[in-house]
């Protein structure tokens, strides 16, 4: 299975509670913090919805 490595980029402040929960979901609390996750289904679904606020790079 694929890694990503998913750093938040930008604040969820603003932005609706949908959005702020699935940050916490995915592990992100605050700028510059970096997570590492298995790309599956449910994973690239909440990065695809969070995309502006995340950088997503691929892990070896």
């Amino acid at each position: 299975m694929k890694k990503v490595k998913i750093t938040q980029v930008k604040s969820v402040i603003g932005y609706r509670q949908r959005t702020k929960d699935t940050m916490i979901a995915l592990g992100l609390r605050k700028i510059n913090h970096t997570v590492t996750k298995n790309l599956d289904g449910p994973i690239q679904g909440m990065i695809d919805t969070v995309s502006h606020l995340v950088k997503i790079e691929e892990k070896k």
